[in-house]
Parts: structure tokens; C-alpha cells; sequence
């Protein structure tokens, strides 16, 4: 897999989480700590995009 195609797998994964967040956001059953264990994840897709795009 080049970098490019991992970079943007991870764009989909990161994108995907975003959409999760904001609909678990929305919804009462959803606690906090799960609504910040995906903006965990969501951030290190960040990093690691960032970290891969630079180099």
C-alpha cells in the first residue's frame, strides 16, 4: 500500500469517526466517555495523517 492510499484510508476512518461523534452527540444513550474515547481516536487519525502527509 503506498502512503498516499494509507493516508487517505485513514481520511475515510477519520471522517467516519466525525460522523459518529456528532451522532452520538445527539443522543442521550451515548455517555460522555464514550463520546471522548472516539475524539481520541479521531485525534490520533489526525496526527497520523499530518504525520504522514509531511514526510
Amino acid at each position: 500500500m503506498s502512503v498516499m492510499s494509507h493516508v487517505e484510508e485513514l481520511r475515510k476512518k477519520h471522517q467516519s469517526l466525525s460522523e459518529a461523534v456528532e451522532a452520538a452527540q445527539r443522543s442521550p444513550a451515548v455517555n460522555d466517555f464514550e463520546i471522548a474515547k472516539m475524539k481520541k481516536q479521531k485525534l490520533h487519525l489526525k496526527e497520523e495523517i499530518t504525520r504522514l502527509s509531511t514526510h
